[in-house]
């Protein structure tokens, strides 16, 4: 563990984002106030310059320039093992920080010993807010979640785990918080551990949570917190990919905290989902509907079922 000579940490994985992260790390300058920051940013072996960016234009910075895409929780691990600070921040780099929200997360931190997670509140580029904390999934919202029956489920379930019977400007503590913007404790980062690496993106900061509440602290969303999310431009350049990585998490987390046998029925149920997709897409393109996009998704869906969904480590 490094000395602790400073209030926050904030660590910044990043791939093929420049412009943002740019954006990014201006907002940090002209927000941090009176607080003692340091910055790290992971750059996954970025082509767009990034890495050079950093450098010649954030020199205060510290940069750890991977050869390699080393995906969400372990880049933000390397940056966690270099951190010096009393707190932790794990920030997108698509992301723009508004006033104060950084003095208020960590005075927040400060004022409540037992909190161990504070989430921030999200917002669209339009101002509107983001869904950005959440219950715990079980296994009826896993199969509702970003399948071709989410709009057939019941509201209430939707309602539960998206936490949408909680107002979006009520302080609240809840079960997890999206990892887009998460304080965390020094001491916890160690005493906990860091995020789990057999996950490359997606559900990381929900078993980091999970794990964290497990250890006897509370996961708090802060709705005085506020920044700009520019959701998902780094994942959005590979969609199949996304696909894969965000069910491979999904799969792994019910593996790890629910069993075998409910992991089993979830990844059959996963597969036969983007089965009937790329039947429903091969249709419409046979009869001429959009057909250069629904062929995009064919061959999208087949690569997913092709993966077989395992989760690593399983």
């Amino acid at each position: 563990m490094l000395p602790v000579d400073r209030q926050l940490s904030i660590v910044i994985v990043s791939w093929n984002v420049r412009e943002l992260l740019r954006e990014c790390l201006r907002s940090i300058v002209q927000t941090q106030g009176d607080l003692t920051v340091e910055v790290i940013v992971v750059d996954s072996a970025s082509t767009d310059g990034s890495a050079a960016m950093v450098v010649a234009e954030f020199p205060q910075v510290t940069l750890i320039a991977s050869d390699e895409n080393v995906g969400f929780p372990r880049g933000n691990n390397m940056g966690i093992a270099k951190a010096h600070g009393r707190y932790i921040l794990l920030l997108n780099p698509d992301t723009v920080l508004h006033e104060n929200a950084l003095v208020h997360m960590v005075d927040y931190l400060e004022n409540h010993l037992d909190v161990g997670v504070v989430g921030a509140q999200l917002l669209n580029e339009d101002g509107s807010v983001q869904s950005s904390r959440r219950r715990f999934p079980t296994l009826t919202t896993a199969f509702f979640e970003s399948t071709w029956l989410q709009s057939k489920a019941p509201q209430r379930i939707l309602d539960r785990y998206y936490a949408l019977d909680m107002a979006d400007d009520q302080t609240a503590d809840v079960d997890w918080v999206m990892g887009a913007c998460l304080m965390t404790r020094q001491e916890i980062a160690h005493t906990v551990g860091g995020l789990d690496e057999g996950y490359f993106m997606y559900s990381e900061e929900l078993d980091w949570c999970r794990r964290i509440k497990m250890a006897g602290w509370r996961v708090v969303y802060l709705p005085t917190a506020q920044i700009t999310h520019y959701q998902g431009k780094s994942s959005e350049q590979v969609v199949a990919q996304r696909h894969i990585y965000f069910n491979r998490a999904k799969l792994r987390y019910f593996r790890k905290y629910h069993g075998r046998a409910p992991a089993l029925i979830l990844r059959l149920f996963l597969l036969l989902n983007y089965l009937a997709q790329m039947v429903l897409e091969a249709g419409k393109g046979v009869v001429g509907h959009k057909r250069p996009l629904r062929w995009q998704r064919v061959h999208a869906y087949w690569l997913v079922i092709r993966s077989g969904l395992r989760p690593a480590g399983y």
